[in-house]
């Protein structure tokens, strides 16, 4: 980059600056104000507006300088909630100094931005109007132009200024970028915040489009290839009928042919379920985890929490973890019985599957258990097992849902 570009684009940075400084500067009086009045128990309510503004205007500075912007703040809430919101926030003080400090300087180099140039011209054009001025002659540098020799040096006065400004404009627009960027940059624990947070989005995000893309397997074979081998199974049927007159060998061979349409039909059923269970689509997480225990050979209740739907992908994992965790009690616990515990924690669905069983049961490589560990895993989450001699046995699985 030459030095006129880069003078240039310095001019054009702190004079765009100088408009956010306009407004900086009455916005750190406003919050000033503000905090007096809520010492005072009367600016409460504008608390949260206000630092709305601040992080707005902010957040326009950010984006010139290609930062990552902290969240807005919330607008809805009970009065204390969204004042501990406001105030708790570490970026909130950083902005309000960052309003004084920019207030302060963004005019000041905004006008020396517009300064320069302007005085420049006005020297370089001197020749051609000196003497259209009416009353007292102009003035270069502080002598009065009466005569064209002193006129004739206002040419080289601009080049003068030329220089000055490819001296100082860009310097002082890198100036005022590194108090923006210094007062305005994420603190490092609010950097990894933001990073966990675009991750755990995108890990939703591909987790529903996992979903989706099963229940769409689930609704080909559920209406495409099991009705076929309904219509295979009642043929093979009729068939059957039909051959009541035939040899012996030829009636076998058909009703051989119907009980291996029919076990190929049980098998895509079971797959079907496996791939995402139709009752948890229909009834939901309660309804299906109901479904289930009714099937358990242990004797098990559930025991659900009030909470709305879930994404498809977390309820398919709690059903699944929990169909699992029931087969290992049917297997090896030697349990009377056995109880579901559904609940939803702070952004946290929370299943406990307690037996009465023997206890002694152990996680790792080979166990009924890892397929558990490894499911909670892919969602970020964690499973925790207890399980002393003479039990009982409490398995408890945490999925992020990201409510």
């Amino acid at each position: 980059m030459n030095v006129l570009t880069a003078t240039r684009n310095g001019a054009r940075f702190l004079m765009l600056g100088s408009g956010t400084a306009l407004l900086a500067l009455p916005l750190f009086w406003l919050v000033v104000c503000v905090t007096l009045l809520s010492l005072a128990g009367i600016g409460l309510p504008l608390i949260s507006p206000v630092t709305r503004l601040v992080r707005r205007l902010s957040g326009w500075q950010r984006r010139r300088l290609g930062m990552p912007a902290p969240p807005y703040l919330p607008l809805e809430g009970p009065l204390p909630t969204r004042v501990r919101a406001a105030v708790g926030d570490p970026a909130t003080p950083r902005e309000v100094l960052w309003l004084l400090a920019h207030g302060l300087t963004g005019i000041v180099l905004g006008f020396l931005a517009l300064g320069l140039p302007l005085a420049g011209l006005n020297a370089a054009t001197l020749p051609l109007w000196w003497r259209l001025t009416p009353g007292s002659p102009p003035s270069v540098l502080g002598y009065a132009v009466d005569s064209w020799p002193l006129a004739l040096t206002g040419p080289f006065v601009a080049v003068g200024y030329l220089g000055v400004a490819c001296l100082v404009l860009p310097t002082a627009a890198g100036l005022s970028e590194r108090l923006s960027r210094s007062l305005l940059k994420p603190l490092g624990r609010v950097r990894l915040a933001q990073q966990v947070a675009m991750l755990t989005a995108a890990r939703a995000s591909a987790l529903e489009a996992h979903a989706q893309e099963l229940r769409r397997i689930e609704r080909t074979l559920h209406d495409g290839t099991q009705n076929r081998l309904v219509a295979v199974v009642m043929h093979l049927g009729m068939l059957e009928r039909a051959l009541a007159a035939a040899p012996e060998s030829t009636r076998q061979m058909a009703g051989r042919a119907q009980e291996a349409a029919s076990d190929a039909l049980v098998n895509l059923r079971d797959a079907i379920r496996a791939i995402h269970p139709p009752v948890l689509t229909e009834h939901g997480l309660d309804g299906a985890l109901a479904a289930l225990a009714a099937r358990s050979p242990v004797p098990c209740t559930v025991e659900t929490a009030d909470f709305p739907r879930l994404p498809a992908a977390v309820e398919a994992a709690a059903y699944f973890t929990a169909a699992e965790a029931l087969t290992n009690v049917a297997k090896h616990s030697h349990a009377g019985k056995a109880v579901v515990r559904v609940y939803l924690d702070g952004g946290l669905l929370t299943i406990e599957i307690e037996d009465d069983g023997v206890g002694g049961a152990q996680g790792g490589t080979g166990s009924g258990l890892t397929g558990i560990d490894h499911r909670a895993a892919a969602f970020g989450g964690r499973s925790t097992l207890t399980s002393p001699p003479g039990g009982p046995t409490v398995l408890k699985v945490e999925l992020p849902c990201g409510l």
